[in-house]
Parts: C-alpha cells; sequence; structure tokens
C-alpha cells in the first residue's frame, strides 16, 4: 500500500512548500508530490509541526573507529599526529571478533541514523582473522557490517578495500596485518561478494576501495579501476590526506597521486577522492575535467590535523562534494557541512566564502554535497525528492529550540548552520520509518551491547601492550 506523509512543511527544489506531502509508493520510491493523497486507500500519516527533508548521505565511514572515540585524545598515549593516531586505531582493529564487529558497527549506524543519515558508504577493509589468517569465508566481516546496517535499517554501499603494503619500501605493518589481501585474492573476493549480494536487496550494494597509492601500488589500481569501471561501480581512495603521503607518491613515481592517476587516465566521474586536502590547482583543473567528486570529512579532518580542503577552489571550478564520518569522532552531517565553510572562514578571516559561487546560495550548496552529493559519490538514485527517486527523508521540530522562530526564507541556512541534532525526530529509508520521535525501536539493546563491548576492549586492552 502507498504512504502519504504529511508534514507542515516539505523541501522541495530549494523551497519549503507549505501544504504538501510525500507519496511513497510500495516501492520505496517516491511516487509523487502532492496537496493531498491521489485515493482512498492509501495510508495517511501526519506529521504536524515537522519539516520533512532528503535524507543525508554518509559517503565515507569506518565503523570500528567508532571504538576509540576519546581513547586518541591525549599526545602521552596516542601521540600528536595521524600517524601515531594509527596506533590507537590498529589497536581497536585488533581487538574485534566478527560479533563484536557487528556491534560497534551496529552503534555507529545507530548514532549516524538519528542524526538524519539513510544511506552510508562503508569504506571496509577489515577483511582477516585477528592472527592474520583468512576467514574460511573472505567475506565474513563484509557481511558481518552489512548485517549490521540491516538490522539498523540504514541503506549501505559496502565499499570493499584493497590493500597490498604498508606503503613504498616499507616492511609489512603487524597493525595492518587482519587489513592484507593479494591483488588476485582482492578482485576474487569482492566479486564474489558482488554475486552473492546481487539484486537481493536495493537497501545494500558495492563498489570498490583502493586504500591509497601508498597501499595500492599502481598497476593493481590499474586493473581494480578497469573491474570496477566494467561494472559501473563507484570508486573511492583515500588520495593527498597527508603531505607524506604525497611525499612517498613523488619518490615511487616522481609524480603525485592526482597527476600519476590522470596520466594513466584512471581518473572519471564514477571516481571519489576522499580528503584530497593537498591538492594543487593543476590538479584541481583534473578532478574538475573528469568532473570526479571529492568527500570532504571536517571533523576528522580537524581532530587529525590534516589540514583544510580548498573548497573555494574546488566549488569555483564545478567540483562535486559529498562528507564523510571517517573515523567517527563525531556523526553529524551539518557539522561537517558548516565546517566546509567554516574552516575557510578561518584561513581568509572573511565570511561567507561558498555563496553564490555558480549562482549557488550557500545553504542550498552545502545541504546538497550532505544529500544529493553524497547519493552521486555512491551511485545511489536518492538525495532528493524526485518521482521515481527513493524514498529517503528525515523530520525535525519545527519548534526546536535551536531553530524556533526562524522565517521561511531564513529556515534553510538556519538548519544549516544551527540546527541540533535533537531536532531530528523521524527518519525513513524506502519510505519505511526506522526512526520515531527521535528513538530507534532497537537503541537501548544496541547502545547496552556497545558498552559492554567497549568496556570489555578496553579493559583487556589495559592488561596487554602491541607490537
Amino acid at each position: 500500500m502507498a504512504t502519504f506523509y504529511q508534514p507542515d512543511l516539505l523541501y522541495h527544489d530549494g523551497q519549503f512548500k507549505s501544504g504538501s506531502g510525500l507519496l511513497v509508493g510500495d516501492d520505496g520510491r517516491v511516487a509523487s508530490i502532492a496537496n493531498k493523497p491521489p485515493a482512498d486507500d492509501v495510508k495517511i500519516v501526519s506529521m504536524p509541526g515537522k519539516i520533512l527533508l532528503p535524507g543525508f548521505v554518509n559517503a565515507h565511514s569506518h565503523t570500528f573507529q567508532r571504538l576509540i572515540r576519546g581513547r586518541s585524545e591525549n599526545r602521552g598515549i596516542n601521540g600528536d599526529n595521524f600517524w601515531t593516531w594509527r596506533d590507537a586505531m590498529y589497536k581497536a582493529a585488533a581487538s574485534l571478533n566478527a560479533e563484536d564487529l557487528y556491534d560497534v558497527s551496529r552503534m555507529a549506524f545507530l548514532e549516524m541514523v538519528l542524526a538524519g543519515t539513510t544511506t552510508v558508504g562503508e569504506f571496509h577493509y577489515l577483511h582477516r582473522a585477528q592472527n592474520g589468517r583468512a576467514y574460511e569465508d573472505p567475506n565474513l566481516l563484509s557481511k558481518t557490517v552489512i548485517a549490521a546496517a540491516r538490522s539498523v535499517g540504514i541503506r549501505i554501499v559496502l565499499l570493499r578495500v584493497a590493500y597490498f603494503r604498508a606503503g613504498y619500501e616499507l616492511s609489512p605493518d603487524a597493525g595492518q596485518a587482519r587489513f592484507y589481501e593479494s591483488p588476485a585474492e582482492y578482485l576474487e573476493n569482492t566479486d564474489a561478494l558482488a554475486k552473492e549480494i546481487g539484486n537481493e536487496s536495493k537497501e545494500v550494494s558495492i563498489g570498490v576501495a583502493p586504500h591509497s597509492i601508498r597501499a595500492v601500488p599502481l598497476k593493481n589500481l590499474s586493473k581494480i579501476v578497469e573491474w570496477a569501471t566494467a561494472r559501473h561501480l563507484p570508486i573511492h581512495m583515500h588520495v593527498a590526506e597527508q603531505t607524506a603521503e604525497i611525499d612517498a607518491c613523488v619518490k615511487e613515481y616522481r609524480v603525485s597521486p592526482v597527476a600519476l592517476l590522470a596520466d594513466h587516465r584512471l581518473l572519471s566521474s564514477k571516481f571519489t577522492f576522499v580528503h584530497a586536502i593537498h591538492l594543487t590547482s593543476a590538479e584541481l583543473d583534473a578532478l574538475a575535467k573528469v568532473n570526479a567528486i571529492i568527500c570532504s570529512c571536517p571533523t576528522t579532518e580537524r581532530n587529525l590535523g590534516d589540514g583544510i580542503v580548498a573548497a573555494h577552489g574546488a566549488a569555483a571550478r564545478g567540483i562535486r562534494f559529498a562528507f564523510g564520518s571517517d573515523s567517527q569522532v563525531q556523526i553529524d552531517p551539518l557539522e561537517d557541512a558548516r565546517e566546509l565553510e567554516y574552516h575557510l572562514r578561518l584561513i581568509q578571516q572573511k565570511r561567507v566564502i561558498l555563496d553564490q559561487i555558480g549562482k549557488v546560495d550557500l545553504s542550498k550548496r552545502l545541504f546538497d554535497y550532505a544529500t544529493m552529493g553524497g547519493a552521486e559519490s555512491l551511485g545511489i538514485d536518492s538525495g532528493k525528492f524526485e518521482t521515481g527517486k527513493l524514498a529517503d527523508f528525515f523530520t525535525i521540530d519545527r519548534n526546536d529550540v535551536s531553530i524556533a522562530g526562524a522565517a521561511e526564507e531564513d529556515l534553510l541556512p538556519s538548519i544549516v548552520f544551527s540546527l541540533s541534532r535533537a531536532a531530528i525526530h523521524d527518519v525513513a529509508v524506502g519510505g519505511r520509518l526506522i526512526v520515531r520521535d527521535s528513538v530507534h525501536q532497537d537503541q537501548q539493546e544496541i547502545i547496552a551491547r556497545y558498552r559492554d563491548l567497549h568496556q570489555r576492549v578496553w579493559t583487556h586492552q589495559a592488561t596487554r601492550s602491541f607490537a
């Protein structure tokens, strides 16, 4: 049966419409936007006092890193840069069996949906057992994360990560033992997972993720890109997050990562560059030429001290953006959106930097990045309310203290720059409500299991050391 969701206001084409509702077919897709349900046999869901908006898309997530939140903010324990932070991450990765991964993934996904996120791109690189050996089913942990997403109800694109080496002229790193596969194993296992998922669920799909140029040599990267392109899959890769990564690429190939990819014609509109912080103007031109996407993760990038992406130069070239929660230090899509602008303000000591580039309003630009940009990055047919698109959405309380009193012409800027996560009330994926009145039906059970896991892991860590 079709369902007609009837809020006070509905966000559509950059405007808030009063008296309009969203008609969702039994296939979970948008049937129409109308003032009233078109037939008597339609289920009506009245949402008084609420605003209905397209769901956010989180294009870059490492769910297991939710486990180290708050445990890497001490220089004496974890050093003072990205490379020392990795030690804490490796400890978390080494600690988790499949059941643990399920519980930490559910916790991260729960927090995402409570923040209005309806799709996640999971950049998944835990493949092997804790002792570094392959599972009987090499996709066991990929399937575990997918099962966690299904349990919570979030749509997932499993971006299966290729990780073949520690870096150019570096010995294998014990902390990465669970990440490694051979190039042949990677393609074989990814192909097997893709075939198993098939068309069984529109809530689950797959993409490829060569981790970085330091982890995947050029000859192997070319084969992965060719394999994914033939299957029309999204391609995600960490690029230019750290200057040390660029230096190593120059040492190995005599050019930067972006130049290397461009020279070997590996760039395309299916390619998402995660972070892409330390890029030159010429490199931005190369991304713009092929209509590639940048996935920025500002809350993680500021936490790790990575640097600030050149969003102004990228936007001026028409480069598309998406956002990701990455290390899960904070899960709030609007915080990532506003920080893309705020970081530029700090650098330039000016205000409203990304406004009116290409005649696009600043608030609409940032909201579109958080919705349509992420959907385009992951190859998902969502991000806006249009007939035939997936009916993924969330509602907010119009009278929440963070936006109360905002006139309709100021409503989108108020939402983008001021909305509290507490204002988000309902979340639907494929037209099915998974959060109602700010609560997920399994919320207490997910939190309780995660709390027990967290205590068990870190109590155990205190009694042992890592190589």
